[in-house]
């Protein structure tokens, strides 16, 4: 669904100028509900202006009528010529001025944990550009050595699910190229249950090995042979040849 011109100031005009139920300013905006209801708190959007969307011709008068008589009745947005495709514009990840400092540590984290990782899909998940990656890859950036790798989730530069698909189309694509990954680089494709399995089970092969190779180091002398038990030296052949020594 389409969502109108500036949504969260929008959402603070009808919430301050309609008696509109939070769900369908929600659907309206496309926006959770919870977020509208701390909009009507005070707790979300502080300082914004509200976005007239019926001055601004995106809704009619006739649809918050609606919907003031009808909680269940849902907001139709008008329709804009000039607007379609709009969602599908290419280009890098738009970054907040206030997060903009922190794609650095998340670009070393991707390199660095995920170098399967393009230049092209490292830009798209935390909206930077080439020069940037090649260079936090080259370690050739200015402030490299006070970069700390940090996860861009958790800087919420991009989503979990957006990371997984991209890592997952990377080992697709080496795959397809016939590339062989390192055991490292197929731990992280891998369940955290999974990854310690094959640990484990790693160790127990390099303990079973080493416990083969002592055992055949300390094997004692075969005398399964009759001929090789009874042919011992005697001492006193050992005893002639230590006085021939001698003389």
């Amino acid at each position: 669904m389409s969502k109108p011109l500036m949504a969260k100031a929008t959402a603070v005009w009808l919430v301050d100028n309609t008696t509109l139920t939070f769900r369908q300013v929600a659907e309206f905006c496309g926006m959770h509900e919870l977020e509208v209801q701390g909009i009507a708190d005070g707790d979300v959007a502080t300082g914004v202006k509200g976005f007239d969307p019926v001055g601004n011709n995106q809704l009619d008068a006739g649809e918050i009528e609606k919907g003031q008589k009808d909680p269940l009745y849902k907001l139709k947005l008008k329709f804009n010529a000039s607007a379609v495709g709009e969602e599908k514009r290419r280009g890098p990840r738009y970054t907040p001025l206030s997060k903009r400092q922190d794609r650095p540590a998340s670009i070393l984290w991707l390199v660095k944990f995920h170098p399967e990782l393009s230049d092209g899909a490292v830009g798209k998940l935390v909206g930077t550009t080439k020069p940037t990656i090649q260079a936090i890859r080259e370690r050739t950036h200015w402030n490299i050595n006070n970069i700390t790798p940090i996860d861009p989730v958790a800087l919420g530069l991009c989503k979990q699910s957006e990371l997984d698909t991209a890592v997952q189309a990377a080992a697709r694509k080496k795959a397809a190229e016939g590339s062989v990954m390192t055991d490292d680089e197929r731990r992280k494709l891998v369940s955290t249950e999974q990854s310690l399995g094959m640990e484990i089970e790693g160790k127990m092969a390099s303990g079973l090995e080493q416990f083969t190779r002592r055992e055949e180091e300390e094997k004692p002398a075969d005398f399964s042979d009759a001929d090789s038990f009874f042919n011992l030296p005697d001492a006193d052949d050992e005893d002639d040849e230590d006085d021939n020594l001698v003389r």
